[in-house]
């Protein structure tokens, strides 16, 4: 029995080409062209070269070019695409990508590493025909190193077939990739390459699982850690194509969308040569990854006749908590596994200084300071490099030396963000997340999603010392300002959560399975409860057994809990329960968007960018930008110096977040 077809462009019924041939010629002849009737032809035909071939008996030109005389922009890049044989389609993007002074790695990276031996064997002759030239000998002369050697072996076609598993070897391949990484000092990488290149896709998928055992990271982490440049994005490609196509062009096309500006040749490509594959377990991964529908974003980011045509290939919009295709669930079920048994190396950005000297740098502030005007770089260097013990220690030096109280002298002379920043650098971490709360509840509206933050990321240990600083800085217990300031389900949620008495051990299986079924029957029970017996498990539960519940809530719904939470739930208590399920999945992808949110957009939201930036330094800040970079395609380093250029005359404010950030990505 075949695999199921899972594209969005079938074999139209009653097809004929003739037909066909005579209504795209009518809908060019005379003055100006029929795009619509161009679009709903082209894009709903799977028969495409008989409607050329066609053409070309009937009319005696090449329907191509009729089409790109017809049609400009990117809505003829697309619809010329659409009618290209699917290895001339590859071969006219590589050559693109190779030819002129500069190489589109990315597209070379994007079609050698996804494409099946017969796909790579297609391309490699197209290529050859249509350019008279070999693919391989130009693809030698445009690129380098490990990198070269690897897209040589891709070009090959050689992979072993998906039914070849070699069980025997799994765990051998296993620990030769680890032994080739993470065991010893340097990588070999072309064991990566020998391996990764030619092994079988359902082999590996053992491989990978087997590595994860034997590592306590994933193959993908080790990748990341161990390779770089555009080594490390050919081999983290083939890894995703491995573990599933359909999730490796969702992460594709996202990235393509999101941001300033639409990588455009991105989304043609993939939507060309996907529309007849796998575009249905696409729009599943998408709506997975990123909780939005790809038809909404194509639909928020293009227009005109193009977003027409996008759009009719995509194929439709999704029902936003739909139950998974299978392909999408088993995903699902992986990517919970995988956070279940990753062990993440958390690293900050901020390290103790080396040579700390608290009378020194007390002395250096206080000069910083006195008479006309402010050495504000001073100040930044001697803060922004100083761990927070130490700065508690310049703290009480400043006074026993000077008899002056620092916090107050930086309140003086400085102003804005920068003082804001400072002076949120300067306190403990209890004492700013008290501040943070403070500021989320007061005044005329409340800042619900700093709420949510705070209370959900922070360990049982730094609710409890915040709770303390919030009562001893405004003589009233945290909980009761959360009391006073909000209602309902969403003031218990906040109030459970602030007790800090999470609970602290790791899965039980047994019991995470009957927590996840918990789950399922509220979602499936008519009960008016929903929000209630989620509250008992996500607040209270650790967050490695809430993985495991994750993992099995899949199993027993068939269906993610984020899309539920979208679903099921609104306002803030859809906002809370997101943000815990987020957390525990990835804690530093959370805030990577968070941070993302913060900057993007009309305006910067400069208290959520202190925050994240203040609390987390010290803590995981260098596994943030990792995330931010590996979701927006863009480094973390790069959004603060662009967004925050705005109403910052004098740089220091973006100064202190550059040497907080650590660093270019």
């Amino acid at each position: 029995m075949g695999k199921e077809f899972r594209g969005t462009v079938a074999d139209h019924p009653d097809f004929d080409a003739g037909s066909d041939a005579e209504a795209l010629y009518d809908a060019m002849k005379g003055f100006g062209s029929d795009k619509e009737a161009i679009l709903e032809l082209i894009a709903s035909r799977s028969n495409r070269q008989e409607i050329r071939a066609a053409y070309k008996s009937q009319f005696g030109n090449d329907l191509i070019d009729d089409l790109k005389y017809e049609l400009t922009g990117k809505f003829e890049r697309l619809i010329v695409g659409l009618m290209r044989p699917p290895a001339y389609h590859d071969a006219k993007e590589i050559k693109d990508a190779i030819k002129g002074a500069g190489t589109d790695e990315k597209c070379l990276i994007e079609i050698l590493a996804s494409r099946t031996n017969e796909q790579i064997h297609n391309l490699v002759a197209a290529y050859k025909d249509a350019y008279d030239r070999d693919l391989e000998e130009d693809v030698i002369g445009d690129t380098s190193g490990h990198f070269k050697k690897m897209l040589v072996v891709l070009l090959q076609g050689t992979r072993e077939e998906d039914d070849v598993v070699s069980e025997d070897l799994v765990e051998q391949d296993a620990q030769d990739l680890y032994d080739a990484g993470e065991a010893q000092w340097g990588t070999d990488e072309a064991k990566f390459i020998m391996l990764l290149g030619n092994r079988s896709v359902t082999h590996l998928q053992l491989v990978f699982d087997e590595y994860q055992k034997i590592a306590e990271k994933s193959i993908e982490d080790s990748i990341k850690s161990e390779l770089s440049g555009d080594f490390e994005t050919l081999m983290l490609a083939v890894v995703q194509c491995i573990r599933s196509k359909p999730m490796f062009f969702a992460r594709r096309l996202y990235k393509s969308m999101k941001g300033l500006g639409t990588a455009d040749n991105t989304l043609i490509r993939i939507m060309v040569c996907r529309s007849e594959i796998d575009m249905l377990d696409i729009r599943e991964c998408f709506r997975l990854r990123y909780e939005k529908s790809l038809y909404n974003m194509i639909q928020d980011d293009t227009s005109g006749d193009y977003k027409r045509t996008l759009l009719k290939l995509c194929g439709g919009d999704d029902d936003i908590a739909g139950e998974f295709f299978p392909e999408a669930a088993q995903i699902a079920y992986k990517m919970w596994e995988i956070s279940a048994m990753t062990k993440v190396q958390l690293r900050g950005t901020v390290r103790p200084y080396q040579n700390f000297d608290p009378a020194s740098d007390a002395q250096a502030l206080r000069k910083a300071m006195k008479g006309f005007g402010t050495d504000e770089d001073t100040i930044i260097d001697i803060v922004a490099n100083r761990s927070n013990a130490q700065r508690q220690e310049i703290r009480q030096t400043f006074k026993s030396l000077l008899g002056r109280d620092l916090m107050a002298d930086l309140k003086s002379e400085l102003s804005k963000n920068l003082e804001r920043l400072i002076l949120g650098l300067m306190m403990t971490p209890a004492e700013f997340d008290a501040k943070m709360m403070k500021k989320a509840m007061e005044g005329a509206g409340t800042d619900e999603h700093a709420l949510i933050e705070i209370l959900v990321t922070r360990n049982n240990q730094e609710i409890q010392e915040m709770c303390s600083a919030y009562q001893n800085a405004y003589k009233k217990s945290l909980e009761d300002a959360i009391a006073s300031e909000t209602s309902g389900h969403f003031k218990r949620i906040l109030i459970s959560l602030a007790q800090g008495t999470r609970e602290e051990d790791p899965a039980d299986m047994a019991r995470a399975l009957e927590d996840a079924q918990e789950l399922a029957d509220a979602c499936n029970a008519d009960s008016g409860d929903l929000e209630d017996r989620f509250m008992s498990i996500l607040c209270t539960r650790s967050f490695p057994h809430l993985r495991r519940v994750f993992q099995e809530f899949v199993r027993c719904s068939n269906k993610d809990i984020e899309q539920i939470i979208k679903k099921e739930m609104s306002g803030d208590i859809k906002n809370a329960m997101f943000a815990i399920v987020r957390s525990v999945k990835n804690q530093p992808s959370y805030f990577a968007d968070r941070l993302y949110k913060a900057m993007k957009g009309l305006g910067t939201d400069d208290r959520a960018l202190i925050r994240i930036m203040v609390s987390r330094s010290e803590i995981d800040l260098f596994n943030i930008r990792k995330e931010f970079k590996e979701t927006h395609d863009a480094s973390l380093h790069e959004f603060i110096q662009v967004e925050t250029f705005v109403g910052d005359t004098s740089g220091d404010y973006r100064k202190i977040l550059l040497i907080l950030c650590g660093g270019e990505d």
